[in-house]
């Protein structure tokens, strides 16, 4: 997971348009790696940077928090 935020971090530097699908994989990648709050800030950033947030991926940060044991984030994810 933290090639995956490198990665998003290096593109960004260089002005690639990063977008839901972008965004998705480096959440996903975060899930595998148990990185919930690593997720979840992806999901702020998203929002600061007006990108879409779809099912998809609130379903990839519940699945991020709960791998990190983090069961109120997965839940306030959820209302």
């Amino acid at each position: 997971w933290d090639q995956a935020l490198m990665l998003l971090l290096e593109m960004a530097s260089a002005h690639v348009e990063l977008d839901t699908i972008t965004y998705s994989v480096a959440v996903s990648a975060c899930g595998k790696g148990g990185a919930g709050d690593q997720a979840l800030w992806l999901l702020v950033e998203m929002a600061t940077a007006h990108v879409e947030l779809n099912l998809i991926i609130y379903s990839a940060a519940i699945s991020a928090c709960e791998q990190g044991g983090r069961w109120n984030q997965a839940l306030w994810l959820l209302v």
